[in-house]
Order: structure tokens, then sequence, then C-alpha cells
């Protein structure tokens, strides 16, 4: 489409190289209506009907699901859980540091005694709550691997699993072995 013959320009605006765009006149437009978006686009030569997506479209492999499963959401979960663990722990170590070190005078060995507090049991946490998150993770996946089927049941019984075995005494009779003979028999 050419530009109108008489070369005017837009009066409401500029653009960069003089005008803010392009002005066609009435003839040029005669056959394109302005309302709606089933005509043939002047522009693009694209019938815009094409364009309109009512629903998301992903590039999947050939049988693959549109949700994320387990095992995908597992390494979210674990990451998530290690860093709330890690920012709990230094509010946790901050609030801590601060009450043991109140009488002590505002100075370097005070500072030191926070920020050790602070990384220590933001360490800590983070340790917690992040092997947690793997047993919990790592149950539902097998879970669902052995069921075939994904369901709240999975969840719940990952979820008692998980439980069982952190609270399990297995992992404090192994340390109260060690802290009575100095070895792990």
């Amino acid at each position: 489409m050419d530009k109108d013959s008489s070369g005017s320009r837009n009066p409401a605006g500029f653009g960069l190289f003089g005008s803010a765009g392009p002005q066609y006149s009435k003839a040029e437009l005669a056959g394109v209506p302005l309302t709606g978006m089933s005509p043939i686009s002047p522009y693009l030569n694209v019938d815009p009907r094409y364009l309109i997506q009512d629903t998301d479209e992903f590039i999947l492999p050939t049988g693959a699901n549109k949700t994320r499963g387990r095992f995908e959401l597992a390494f979210f979960t674990i990451g998530g859980c290690c860093i709330t663990g890690a920012l709990c722990g230094a509010v946790n170590g901050l609030r801590m540091g601060l009450s043991e070190t109140r009488n002590m005078a505002w100075s370097k060995p005070q500072n030191v005694q926070i920020l050790n507090m602070v990384t220590r049991q933001g360490a800590t946490w983070a340790n917690t709550l992040g092997s947690v998150a793997l047993l919990y993770s790592a149950f539902g996946v097998i879970i669902e691997k052995a069921r075939g089927a994904e369901d709240d049941l999975n969840t719940i019984a990952a979820g008692t699993m998980t439980g069982v075995l952190y609270k399990s005494p297995v992992k404090s009779q192994t340390g109260w072995i060690y802290k009575r003979t100095g070895s792990l028999r």
C-alpha cells in the first residue's frame, strides 16, 4: 500500500523519522472493514483468525502430559525447603545471637558471635528441611511409580512414611552407640 499522495504528516504526533505513522487514503482501506478481526490484515497479509489461541500450547514429546509429575516437582520442593530452612534458621540464629550477647559490649567479638549463630542455625535448619523434603519427594515418586496412579493417597502415604522414618529411633540409636563407645560397631 502506498502512502497518501498528498504527503501529509500526522499532526497529532511525531515519530523518529518524521510522522507517527503512514497516512492511508480512504480508497485504499475501502475493502477492509475496521471492526472485528475477521478480514485479512492489510499489514501482515495473514488472516488474524489463525492467530487467536484458545488453549495453551506447549512443545511436548509425543505422549507427554501437560503437567509436571512428582519427579519434576521434587526438585522445586527440595530446593524451596532448603532455602526456606536457611532463611528461618538465619532469623532464629539472629534472635539467639542477640539474646546471648545482650550483656556484651557492642564490639567485634559480639558481631562474630552473632554471625556464627546466624550461619550455624541457617545451615542446620536448611539441612533439616532439605532432608525432610528429600525423603518426602523420594517416597512420593516411589509410591506413584509403584501404584501407577497420581492421587491424594500418594501424598498422604509419602508424608506418613517421611514422618515415621525421620523420627525413627535408628538415627538416635546410632548416635547413642557412638557417644558411649567412641565407635560405630
